[in-house]
């Protein structure tokens, strides 16, 4: 089978400082995404899903929470037949340094990859959203007989320059990688398009091993995939831009790099729409992850005065909303929502706690977080920024050790508070 001479590397040692306060205590592929999942989740699924079951992840910053992710959900290799979902630490096989980039990643473990003698090597990053059957991408990089084939996704020519952009001819060859340009060039026939690289690629093991180690012979490299090995390889062999085929099954094909806040905060209210443009819900294509052992959600309480429901959102296992409304939102596991809060069109991560009479709106609020009692998060932009981070767009990050800005409770709301109580 073609699935058993393919070697997956998956690049899980970025910083992700964009993601930040999020990525302060943890690897951006670690950070949470849609409820239970973690980002690293979908790119390992589209792995499995793919057939493709020898994986390396490469880690490096603040590692421990992704290291235990895949150590607690991504056991469902079978090591009998030779299959592994493996961590690569940075190791200093070849110098004093660690990780200097993409390409050096790969390099520092060459050792790792020739004990493995695949005839493929498939390099993913592993902070990104989509569904993606790689085994398609591989036919394409036999029939063509490649040496390199790099995955592409069509975007208009205006927002070309936020991306590294592949120029292609009428056969997909490539003829030259530039990144963000200010004119990117379109494609044969389609001058409206340009094709984006979406950082998945495939080389022959053998081009793969040389190109990396001419490159880490390079001082001036930045030992990078789209930087310096892409180019390097354009003019000396046969490249290939793979036109990408969505597994999502929607009009439109999806595949986002949720690298800043706002682009992780809109890429998860759109899984809060009827019909959201990421399908989490095809049986053909699970997504698998850590499932915590929680009970189901949970909504008590249906007065009048005190009703817990949630509408147009996502809510895990382990959550109970007590007497609460939802609306818009995400609660990832074990999240508690005490009686009489608001909370609109924001994530709350797993283990939060929400105080009585908290309102929160358009927030990310960290990983076991206590709101006070009374909170108000979302409505005074002014002590949001003083308190919290808060993103060009307005979304407001609590971070554990914030302190926020805390109401009065009114008469009124304590009134009904202790009837509410009476009644049981």
């Amino acid at each position: 089978m073609l699935g058993d001479d393919v070697l997956v590397i998956v690049l899980a040692g970025g910083a992700g400082e964009r993601l930040a306060p999020l990525t302060r205590e943890r690897a951006k592929p670690a950070v949470y995404f849609g409820g239970p999942y973690r980002i690293i989740d979908f790119v390992l699924s589209n792995c499995i899903n793919s057939g493709l079951r020898h994986i390396f992840i490469a880690t490096q910053y603040k590692s421990l929470s992704l290291n235990r992710h895949i150590r607690q959900g991504w056991t469902v290799v079978s090591e009998e037949l030779g299959e592994f979902v493996e961590i690569l630490p940075p190791q200093k096989r070849v110098g004093e340094h660690w990780y200097q980039g993409t390409a050096d990643a790969v390099y520092q473990n060459l050792y790792s990859i020739i004990r493995e003698n695949p005839k493929y090597v498939v390099v993913l990053a592993g902070d990104h959203v989509y569904k993606m059957d790689y085994l398609k991408m591989l036919r394409f990089h036999q029939d063509m007989a490649a040496e390199v084939t790099l995955a592409a996704i069509e975007v208009p020519v205006e927002d070309g320059k936020r991306f590294g952009i592949v120029a292609v001819d009428e056969s997909d060859r490539v003829t030259g990688f530039l990144e963000k340009p200010d004119q990117p060039p379109s494609m044969p026939g389609q001058p409206e398009l340009t094709l984006a690289s979406m950082g998945i690629y495939v080389f022959d093991s053998d081009v793969l091993i040389k190109a990396l180690e001419e490159d880490a012979a390079k001082p001036a490299s930045h030992h990078d995939f789209g930087k310096d090995i892409i180019p390097a390889l354009i003019g000396h062999g046969r490249t290939y831009a793979y036109p990408f085929y969505d597994e999502n099954k929607k009009s439109a094909k999806y595949w986002r790099d949720i690298g800043t806040i706002d682009a992780y905060y809109e890429a998860q209210m759109d899984l809060c729409q009827v019909n959201p443009e990421f399908n989490m819900y095809d049986p053909e294509w699970p997504l698998r992850t850590y499932m915590p052992q929680a009970p189901p959600a949970k909504f008590v309480f249906a007065e009048d005065w005190r009703r817990g429901e949630a509408q147009d959102s996502l809510i895990s296992q382990g959550c109970i909303v007590s007497g609460s409304q939802i609306h818009g939102s995400i609660l990832c596991p074990n999240v508690r929502v005490h009686s009489f809060c608001t909370i609109e069109d924001s994530i709350l991560m797993p283990g939060v706690r929400v105080g009585r009479h908290a309102r929160i709106r358009k927030a990310i609020v960290d990983r076991d977080v206590d709101i006070p009692r009374g909170a108000l998060i979302g409505f005074n932009p002014e002590e949001d920024k003083r308190r919290h981070t808060v993103s060009e767009g307005g979304v407001v990050v609590v971070a554990a050790g914030d302190e926020p800005y805390v109401t009065a409770v009114s008469e009124v709301a304590l009134r009904l508070e202790a009837e509410a109580d009476r009644r049981g």
